[in-house]
Order: C-alpha cells, then structure tokens, then sequence
C-alpha cells in the first residue's frame, strides 16, 4: 500500500517541530511520542507495538482518564488499603446504627379497673348474743335450760357458753338462773331443776324449747296453756341423765346437742326478735368498776368487777369468784344488767315455804353495765311472747354489746349499787 503521507524518491526525511508543551501541564500528565500514521494504524490493528522511548518520563497513573483522578489500576497494597477501609467504614456505619437505634416507643395500655363486688360477709350476727356466727346457727332451735344455784350445785357447768342468762329467786331467798343457748352447745349441762312461772315467761320472749325436770304446780299448768315448746325430764325422757359425784337432786344433767335435736325432732323453731346492738367500746377510765347486787342474802348477793382488758365483767357469788366447772373458767359476762321486778310471795310449796310471784310483765327501772359505765333506763315487756327491750331516760332503744348478756331480777333500786 502507498503511503501517501511519504514523498517519492530518496529524499530525507524533514526533521519533526515539536510544539512546545504549555507550562500549565502538571508532572501527572503522560508524556505521548510522535507516532506516524501508519504507527497508527498497526496499532489499532495489533500488528506492531508502540515503541517506546526509553529516555521519555514513565507515565503517570491516574492521569485524569479516572474519576477523581485516582490510580488505576490499583496495586496490591492500594487493594489492602481499599480493603482495610471499607471494612473499617462498614464496622463504623454498623456501629453507629447499632448505638443510635430508635428506642421503641412503648405503647402503655389503658386499663380500665373493673369493679368487684365485694365479698359476701361469711358470717352474721347472732340474734341471741350478737356474735358474728354462720347463718344457719341463726335457725337453730333456742334451748332454754334451768339451772340450780343453791351452794350443792356450784359450781355448775355450761353456763360460760349461754348467750344469755335470767337470774331470780325460786323460793326461800335461793336463786335459779334460765340459760339460753344457740350459739354454742355445751354437751355437758347442769344442775337441771324444776320450771317457775316467770321463768317460762322470760323463755317465751325468744320462744325458746323449755328445758327442765317437773315444776311448780302453777308452772306446769301455765306451760300447757300458753302451748310453751316444752322438754319436761318428768314427761318427755330424752337426753337426762344423773351423775354420781353430787347426791339428788342436785345431779341431774343433760347435752345441750341433744336437746337441740329434741327440740327439732318436735318441729319446735325458734323465731324472736334480739336485743338491740351495738359496736363495744370500753371507756376509759371507767366509771362502774364495781357492781352489787343485793338480791336476797349474802350466799346469793352478786358482786362484779370490771376487767378493762377483755371489757368483761367477773363475777362472783357468796364471796367467791363463779367459774364454769365445764372449763375451770371465771364466768364473764359482756353486759349486765339489773332490773327491778316486783315479787311477792306465791303458793306455799311442799316445804311450807313461799314460791316466789314476780310480775314480768309491764315495766320497771333497769340498770345496764357495758364498757365500764352505767346506765340508768327503763325494762318493758308486754306479753308472754313478746321480747324484753331497755330504753334509756330518754325512751330510746338502749343498745348493747355484742357477747353474753346476764339479768338479774331485784326487788327495789337501792339494791343496786356501783362505783
């Protein structure tokens, strides 16, 4: 092929002007020789290698044909470079998310509180003492039991664990007590003796089953006509037995368990109205420390005093303090009360002496000691069957503490004396 760039014939090659380089090239621009074109050409066509000029500046790389001018193509050591600091800049970002990660937003739910009812008190008040108790002892049968006092009986058992007591005289200045029981049911009862007119009558207010061996004449005769839900140990048998360390008659005794199934074998039910409660509350200090009683003579006159710790009274009869012979225990009475009944003298008995004839029905002049104090009202009973209430000097209900209740009948006010 003709070069049409070469001139014919042998003629010398006229020298090559350079244009001089601009002075504002910087040291990494690349030197490029003169090639012709056919240099060119065999070039582009890898025919023949680009010689070199060995006295020429070796290029540089990075020469502007790259982003950022940067060197390329790298070296092993710029590749570890590369390496170690991307790898730095991974563990940086990772890091930097690990510790700057939103906190999550805690989502605290409403709750609205529900409502409970609340429990259902497991217990109610006895209608006989006021206690709390379980519901159904509120529908036992309330069993009447007469208890002797003469100084053979003493001391008698199950009397701590009446929910009230009736205290009068029978005859000859000799008392008797009417143990009402509900709450609790001594198995062991005792003495048992013979029923009296204003006893029963007492009974009836809580329509009590009347407990008791024989009679007065005039007892006897009125429980059948007033239809008493009777427990005659003469008539009726049941649970009486007689015990061989006292002499008769001071030795009859019973189970209170038993006479409770007695009275509910017969259909007797018990239903009255309680006495008016309230909450206990001693006063301190006291005021009524020390009770008596003068109800006929010195082996029965009663004496009482005031233990603020259990806000009780202990009592005492004929100079000596009374305990339970069931439990060794003082008899402790929460309130007590001092009525006064009229009395005369009844029907002769078999002895020749009187029966005592108290009226309780009407009313009368009533002493009542709870928390340490006393207070002056008034007793009310309007029929056999209707309950015995204390009011007040104002007329209002007389409340009293919840626990055992004992009544004393006594002739006039002046034989009531506190301090």
């Amino acid at each position: 092929m003709q070069n049409d760039f070469v001139p014919q014939g042998p003629t010398k090659p006229a020298p090559t002007k350079l244009k001089p380089t601009s002075a504002k090239k910087t040291n990494q621009e690349q030197a490029v020789p003169f090639q012709t074109p056919d240099q060119v050409s065999e070039h582009d066509q890898g025919l023949a290698t680009v010689p070199i000029d060995p006295s020429a500046t070796p290029p540089v790389r990075g020469s502007g044909h790259h982003w950022f001018n940067l060197p390329w193509p790298p070296n092993r050591v710029e590749i570890i470079a590369i390496g170690v600091v991307l790898i730095i800049a991974i563990f940086g970002v990772a890091g930097f998310a690990i510790l700057h990660k939103p906190k999550a937003v805690e989502t605290v739910a409403t709750i609205t509180p529900v409502k409970q009812a609340a429990p259902k008190p497991t217990t109610v008040a006895s209608t006989l003492s006021g206690l709390p108790v379980q519901p159904e002892i509120n529908q036992r049968p309330v069993v009447g039991v007469m208890i002797e006092n003469s100084q053979e009986a003493r001391p008698q058992s199950g009397l701590s664990e009446a929910g009230v007591v009736f205290e009068a005289i029978a005859e000859g200045g000799i008392t008797r007590f009417l143990a009402l029981f509900q709450d609790q049911q001594p198995t062991n009862i005792g003495p048992v003796r013979s029923a009296r007119p204003y006893y029963v009558q007492w009974s009836e207010g809580f329509r009590a089953a009347y407990v008791h061996v024989g009679g007065s004449p005039a007892a006897l005769q009125n429980i059948k006509d007033w239809n008493v839900q009777d427990i005659n140990q003469f008539y009726n048998a049941g649970p009486f037995h007689r015990v061989s360390s006292r002499p008769s008659p001071h030795n009859m005794y019973s189970n209170v368990v038993d006479l409770a199934n007695v009275a509910t074998q017969k259909g007797y039910k018990s239903e009255f109205t309680g006495f008016a409660r309230k909450a206990a509350k001693a006063v301190t200090p006291p005021t009524a420390s020390l009770i008596d009683l003068n109800i006929s003579s010195s082996l029965y006159n009663v004496h009482y005093a005031y233990d603020a710790a259990s806000n009780s009274y202990i009592r005492s009869e004929g100079g000596a303090e009374q305990i339970d012979n069931n439990t060794g225990k003082h008899l402790t009475p929460n309130v007590v009360i001092a009525m006064v009944v009229p009395v005369a003298a009844g029907a002769k008995t078999a002895q020749g002496g009187s029966y005592s004839d108290y009226n309780p029905l009407g009313s009368g002049v009533a002493y009542v000691f709870q928390d340490g104090v006393a207070t002056a009202g008034s007793w009310h009973k309007a029929t056999n069957t209707a309950q015995i209430t204390f009011t007040d000097a104002s007329g209002a209900a007389l409340k009293l503490n919840p626990g055992q209740t004992w009544i004393s009948a006594v002739t006039a006010p002046s034989k009531v004396t506190y301090k």
